[in-house]
């Protein structure tokens, strides 16, 4: 996966005559990997194939069952309390109230409502993504019968990819975003790396989901963040000037 170019420029909106920057909220860059279309698209690409084998495979899901089992029978007390807090932090409600309180910090305290926008997309991106495969993929969860002692019993066909780990993983990035350019960057980037596994290893120690739900998880939360940034780039400062320019009472004059 190719790193995130280095452009993580702050511009002001320009004025409808574009001589000088016109007042109002300013624009944030979010760091953008080169040629992230094609990877967008390939990473997707790669998703759904994984889904579709994981799918039309006989006896594929028999076979991944086995490492649920197997972590259904060495669960731990401490373990268990930890797979637990994962499952409601990263789950849609938590998840939900960590993001729109991060975004309030941002718009707040740091004067930014840009910012916090950029963030809040960036973070739910993952959820977005994981539901547009869940409604294609349509796998179902693993059988909670099947397990020796299965913590939070789920069925129906929302297991490929996991929206736990989704969400982990684009909520890493929007911090890792928040990061880039300071010294806090790496380790922004190893800890969200390392949050996203846990997550991913909790929902297996749970018995939620198939190894290969997880593994989807990394890959559509990472394309829909590719796909995201570039948008974003390319298509919000034209929005914010509009934006803007209404604001002031001031149309936006075409350059055409």
């Amino acid at each position: 996966m190719p790193g995130p170019a280095p452009d993580d420029r702050v511009t002001a909106p320009r004025d409808p005559a574009g001589t000088q920057p016109a007042a109002g909220p300013t624009f944030w860059a979010i760091p953008q990997a080169r040629h992230w279309l094609l990877w967008g698209v390939l990473l997707c690409a790669a998703v759904l194939t994984l889904g579709l084998t994981a799918q039309l495979v006989p006896g594929g899901s028999a076979a991944e069952l086995v490492v649920d089992q197997d972590l259904s029978q060495h669960h731990a007390a401490l373990l268990t309390g930890m797979a637990m807090v994962l499952n409601v932090v990263f789950g849609p409600a938590a998840g939900v109230v960590l993001v729109a309180a991060v975004a309030l910090y941002l718009w707040v305290v740091h004067r930014s409502s840009v910012k916090a926008v950029a963030f809040g997309l960036v973070a739910c991106s993952g959820w977005v993504a994981s539901e547009f495969f869940k409604f294609i993929i349509a796998r179902q969860r693993p059988n909670p019968a099947l397990l020796f002692d299965p913590l939070s019993p789920e069925t129906g066909s929302n297991s490929f990819p996991s929206g736990h780990v989704s969400f982990a993983v684009a909520l890493g990035f929007a911090l890792y975003f928040l990061a880039f350019g300071t010294r806090w960057a790496k380790v922004t980037a190893v800890a969200a790396v390392a949050l996203a596994l846990l997550v991913a290893w909790s929902r297996l120690y749970i018995g939620v989901h198939y190894p290969t739900d997880v593994a989807a998880s990394f890959l559509a939360a990472s394309a829909a963040v590719l796909l995201l940034a570039g948008l974003w780039n390319r298509f919000a400062p034209r929005i914010l000037d509009r934006l803007t320019a209404a604001a002031s009472g001031n149309p936006v004059q075409s350059n055409h």
